[in-house]
């Protein structure tokens, strides 16, 4: 255990401080996530960018959440937006556009500009961190889709409003916040100075 500690990297205060300061304003701004949600809507839908997300978007993550619901042994059916779990009285979920995530993909991507700016760390590790973060945002997307289908499964809508509503932004904030800790610490890289010296 002691040797295992001693091969852990460790991660400067200053890493730790600008952590906490991230999860602070975040969980500051939390009540106005809905309304500023509802806003990136509207410009999404004004510029038409909503299309892909709807037509090509979705329906690859309907049949992504419908595989981990077979493998956690629910009967499933899907159509191009539509989930279906059970056979003699199926239950139906739908997964719009603007539920599947994007938004996340958005906030990984402002965060991964600012923690990512400059020359301290190297280019492979930086884009390392990149995929490792989208990858990450992705499977967190799926498992809110998945969390939310079962709760409306099993104990209805309100419930599962209430998961999808505020769950979901809670276990994202969670996730960026690993996922910058877990960058610091294992995957950036600090690239060396002209001298030599890092």
């Amino acid at each position: 255990m002691r040797q295992f500690v001693d091969k852990v990297p460790s991660v400067s205060k200053d890493t730790f401080v600008t952590l906490f300061l991230i999860l602070v304003l975040l969980l500051m701004f939390f009540p106005f996530m809905a309304t500023f949600n509802d806003l990136l809507t509207r410009i999404v839908i004004n510029f038409k960018g909503y299309w892909f997300i709807r037509e090509v978007i979705v329906p690859f993550e309907v049949r992504v959440v419908a595989v981990v619901l077979a493998a956690m042994g629910f009967d499933v059916g899907v159509t191009k937006e539509y989930v279906v779990l059970g056979t003699s009285a199926p239950f139906i979920a739908e997964i719009v556009w603007n539920c599947i995530g994007w938004q996340s993909i958005l906030f990984f991507a402002i965060t991964a500009f600012v923690g990512l700016q400059g020359d301290k760390y190297t280019n492979f590790s930086k884009a390392k961190a990149l995929v490792i973060g989208a990858l990450g945002t992705f499977l967190i997307n799926i498992l809110r889709i998945v969390v939310v289908v079962i709760s409306a499964y099993y104990f209805g809508q309100l419930p599962a409003t209430i998961i999808h509503d505020y769950g979901s932004i809670l276990a994202f904030i969670a996730w960026l916040f690993f996922f910058w800790w877990f960058s610091y610490a294992f995957v950036l890289e600090q690239a060396e100075t002209v001298d030599g010296r890092k």
